[in-house]
């Protein structure tokens, strides 16, 4: 166990600003907050977790340079009698596992034991003599209990990781990027199914990594447990990726794309990761998001056999309707399909350890204009970085946050007491409307619509204009921004046709992204331009946030 940081009560009193090293989300993306380390991190903390918090007896620069041991702090406790401080010890109850502790559990073995049977039923290396000139990588064990949408434990998952910050690019690597599905990619394949009435179905590819191709030769040490006798001396020559390695995602990107190119699929324009397979009438559209595919269509038969013979190419294990996906909980019923976050909510809230903090019913406060010159004292900037990166991740079913959260982002390098209130309040809200989220909806009306507004130089620094925009289909929106313009509007007519532009830009994206998808819209995108409370709250709009209680 490691004493991360020391913490004081906040000024509220009623909650305190507890951070859990865990990762902000299920898909590591450039929305995460660095790992802040004196030391190498270990195997069991994830890129993108965060561990500090404010204390009245570290100074911010004191907390932005290390941690601090627990010799540190009693010496300056001692310093300083009459100081009532507050320490938190933090651990990772199920991932801080060693070899040397996992060897001695039934459990782990098991999962050691799968995951080296996987890779040899994969072929995924040779053992061989080290070839003169070449050097070798480190592996290492990496063990995680996986738990479902309600907190259960499903698994005890064991994993080979390749130790990749070793390899040297030009020798072990060159090209690593893969593209993965955005989320309103993922709304518009959901909406799209509520309107027809689809199923919505979802596959997870075991070890899908190891099935990618490498092209380059790569040799790593043999698995601790796992060391043939006789031949301790070898190592493992890589002939397909393991995790860990830099090219891993675009290598199992390339395997999987090339196989559905393969069997009649094609790819949607304007999206790399998503694929269509039309045949007769017949339907069948495929997302890719890393190593889970959704999918979706009009024929029963067509679905099942997609199953059946990604089985015979992959390892897959069939998760059956779409329940849960990166934090986001989809509800399924004949003619409506719900998403929303309220397990995420519940975790974000834990941990800020801001579970008993009173709800408010708005995000901000009418009329709040926040500065980088703001009078306040500074703020952590890794506990003001890891807020602002959980509530960014909750507007994937959250619009009537959108704008607030987006506002607060843009003070990441000098962020104040009065941001953090802010980002407070946002968790207040969010609190008291957990089950919100996004509904779909059957329609006779299924063309699109998009709704835009904008502020006026509502940035006090440079006096920028902030536009808005929703798109949707059949009532439920598909895709929504808040991004502040990028020139100095003159007037408010100006700041609406700045406006007006991005979202036609976004229109006709999503209008050529929708026909590939056999969706045209026969009819023109309308936009309208509202105000921004009018376009987040107003009545008369069509709702976009639901609360749970539609659906069984």
């Amino acid at each position: 166990m490691n004493v991360k940081n020391c913490m004081s009560h906040d000024e509220d009193d009623e909650e305190m600003a507890e951070i859990h090293p865990q990762t902000i989300a299920p898909t590591q993306g450039p929305q995460g907050t660095p790992l802040r380390r004196n030391e190498s991190a270990s195997p069991s903390t994830p890129q993108g977790g965060n561990s500090s918090a404010s204390s009245s007896t570290c100074t911010p620069n004191e907390r932005g340079k290390k941690f601090r041991n627990l010799n540190d702090i009693y010496e300056q406790e001692a310093a300083n009698e009459g100081m009532n401080s507050l320490f938190a010890l933090y651990f990772h109850v199920d991932d801080s596992i060693h070899f040397e502790d996992a060897i001695k559990d039934m459990k782990w073995i098991e999962a050691m034991d799968e995951e080296i049977n996987a890779i040899e039923r994969n072929k995924t290396w040779d053992l061989v003599e080290l070839p003169k000139g070449k050097e070798v990588i480190d592996v290492k064990w990496v063990y995680k209990t996986k738990s479902n949408v309600e907190g259960k434990i499903e698994r005890h998952k064991a994993r080979l990781v390749v130790k990749g910050y070793k390899q040297q690019y030009g020798r072990d690597y060159e090209e690593t990027f893969a593209p993965v599905a955005r989320i309103k990619t993922m709304r518009a394949v959901l909406s799209i199914a509520a309107q027809n009435k689809w199923k919505v179905y979802q596959m997870d590819v075991k070890l899908a990594f190891l099935n990618g191709v490498l092209m380059e030769d790569i040799y790593i040490e043999q698995p601790l447990g796992n060391e043939k006798k006789g031949q301790k001396h070898k190592v493992c020559r890589l002939k397909k990726a393991l995790y860990g390695l830099k090219q891993v995602p675009r290598a199992w990107y390339n395997r999987i794309d090339s196989y559905l190119l393969e069997n009649g699929f094609e790819k949607c324009e304007g999206e790399p990761t998503i694929y269509i397979k039309e045949n007769d009438g017949k339907l069948l559209i495929v997302v890719l998001y890393v190593d889970d595919v959704i999918f979706t269509g009009n024929d029963v038969y067509l679905i099942e056999n997609f199953k059946t013979v990604m089985k015979e190419e992959f390892e897959m294990t069939d998760m059956g309707l779409m329940r849960y996906f990166l934090g986001i909980e989809v509800d399924h019923n004949e003619n409506e399909i719900f998403i929303s976050q309220a397990k995420y909510v519940n975790e974000v809230l834990e941990r800020f350890n801001m579970q008993d903090i009173k709800a408010t019913i708005t995000p901000t406060v009418m009329g709040l204009k926040l500065s980088k010159e703001d009078s306040s004292k500074d703020f952590d900037p890794s506990l003001y970085k890891s807020i602002v990166g959980n509530l960014m991740y909750l507007i994937a079913t959250r619009l009537d946050i959108m704008h607030v959260v987006s506002s607060i982002s843009r003070f990441m390098e000098r962020r104040k007491e009065a941001h953090w209130q802010a980002a407070k309040g946002i968790l207040r809200y969010v609190k008291g409307t957990k089950m919100f989220g996004i509904l779909y909806t059957t329609s006779e009306y299924s063309n699109s619509i998009e709704y835009t507004g904008s502020d006026w130089a509502g940035s006090v620094e440079d006096w920028k204009s902030t536009s808005n925009y929703v798109f949707h289909m059949v009532l439920g929106a598909i895709s929504l921004a808040s991004k502040k313009q990028p020139i100095v509007a003159l007037s408010t007519a100006e700041a609406k046709y700045v406006a007006t532009t991005i979202t036609a830009c976004q229109a006709v994206w999503m209008r050529r992204m929708l026909g590939s998808l056999c969706q045209e819209q026969a009819k023109a995108t309308f936009i309208f331009f509202v105000t921004i409370a009018q376009l987040l709250h107003c009545p008369r709009i069509p709702c976009f946030i639901r609360e749970r209680n539609t659906l069984t």
